[in-house]
């Protein structure tokens, strides 16, 4: 699996959001401006910002401009899943030569990788959806996960 720059920014801002939020539920009170989530995770402010932009729209967070502006969750970290602002920012999981693996037309003796290519989808689709902003922000990760991460094989 292969992530871009842009959908390991947005998960890293996603999770400083979540661990900047005072709520008890994991809500704002506060915004968190771009630069203090730039400086916080490394990331370059500029890509940040257009980052960020893209996840306002599709929902992720909301802006507040202005002196006491800034970012934050637009709902409770617990209730967005890793596989939330991957979508928002890539688009739909696991695609093949850009297209959906149902979409593919594999013949004769290669028949068979579309149900590889389908499963693996699946697969990825079960580890971040399971996973969770507040997951991620508070180092405590679904036992599944835990589970699969300590398997040495897993870092090969």
């Amino acid at each position: 699996m292969r992530l871009s720059a842009r959908v390991d920014y947005a998960l890293r801002a996603a999770a400083e959001l979540a661990a900047v939020a005072e709520g008890a539920n994991g809500t704002r009170t506060r915004p968190v401006t771009a630069e203090q989530i730039a400086r916080a995770q490394e990331i370059p402010p500029k890509f940040l910002e257009s980052i960020l932009l893209q996840l306002r729209r599709g929902g992720i967070v909301h802006a507040q401009r202005g002196p006491e502006g800034g970012y934050w969750l637009a709902r409770p970290a617990t209730e967005i899943s890793l596989a939330d602002v991957i979508r928002v920012v890539d688009g739909p999981l696991a695609h093949i030569r850009g297209q959906r693996p149902e979409q593919l037309g594999y013949l004769g003796a290669a028949r068979a990788l579309q149900d590889v290519w389908i499963a693996l989808r699946a697969s990825e689709r079960e580890i971040l959806e399971l996973v969770t902003v507040a997951d991620v922000a508070n180092g405590t990760l679904p036992e599944r996960v835990s589970e699969l991460a300590a398997d040495p094989r897993a870092w090969t």
